[in-house]
């Protein structure tokens, strides 16, 4: 089993740059399962429906997200609440009695008579948001599913340092096929297979405009970065440069277990 895997997709050049090598790069990796992360997709900000839409358009299995989800929340409020969507939030969100987030966390995905379960989590360090133990969250997900059969478990871990993937990975390394993180946008250059047959990388990296700030125009962040001053928009850019970076990994289908890993990383002009 393959999966091909993107990181975050950064607004419009990104958008431009997935469409326009995904259908090359499916003829040459023939992937059964596409993930694609979508948390900046829009203007480098949350996604919003039409953004959405265009992506589901393409046959891809899963639309992760991030910290970015909730920013134009009730434009999407119908895809997080879709059964259909491929749309999927961090699972480790807090909820209440009185508050349920609207979407999912995690999906079980049946196709070419293959069965996988995708989770997305959200780390716990220098984020925006006050989230739910992310470690503590997969234990539960992958207890309340241990009676069930997988080919193959997928987690998008959405964080920040990594120190937090390279403790996720070592705790889980047998339960999980494939670990990796999105966020940074920056590829890392540490894919590799644990001792126990669970593939990681600490950041698959961003597709989008290549001379920039992780995606954003660098005029517009750097006064943040002389003053110190949070204050105005950041605005993306718009430079027809793109760098395109993924992830592919093969999982042997009768053990679950990673048997290869790679990054792809992809400079051209739209």
């Amino acid at each position: 089993m393959r999966a091909l895997i993107f990181g975050d997709i950064y607004g419009r050049i990104g958008r431009e740059a997935f469409l326009k090598n995904l259908s090359l790069l499916r003829e040459k990796y023939s992937p059964d399962f596409i993930f694609v992360n979508a948390d900046n997709i829009s203007s480098g900000r949350g996604p919003i429906k039409k953004h959405i839409g265009e992506f589901e358009n393409t046959g891809i299995d899963v639309i992760f997200t991030g910290d970015h989800i909730f920013d134009n929340e009730e434009d999407i409020k119908a895809n997080l609440n879709s059964s259909y969507s491929l749309l999927i939030r961090p699972a480790n969100f807090y909820e209440s009695a009185q508050y349920k987030m609207p979407g999912v966390g995690y999906k079980i995905i049946e196709k070419k008579e293959k069965k996988i379960l995708v989770i997305h989590l959200l780390g716990q360090v220098f984020m925006k948001y006050e989230v739910y133990n992310p470690f503590l969250k997969l234990e539960e997900i992958l207890t309340e599913f241990s009676q069930e059969k997988f080919d193959a478990v997928f987690v998008d871990f959405h964080r920040e340092t990594s120190a937090e993937i390279y403790g996720m990975g070592f705790m889980f390394d047998g339960r999980l096929s494939l670990l990796y993180g999105t966020h940074t946008h920056i590829q890392t250059n540490d894919e590799q297979i644990l001792p126990l047959g669970t593939g990681m990388i600490t950041d698959v990296g961003m597709t989008g405009p290549r001379f920039s700030v992780i995606g954003a125009d660098y005029k517009s962040v750097e006064k943040r970065f002389q003053t110190g001053i949070i204050k105005g928009r950041i605005e993306q850019s718009l430079d027809k440069n793109y760098i395109l970076n993924a992830l592919i990994a093969d999982i042997d289908e009768k053990t679950g277990k990673c048997i290869f890993i790679d990054k792809i990383s992809i400079k051209d002009k739209l």
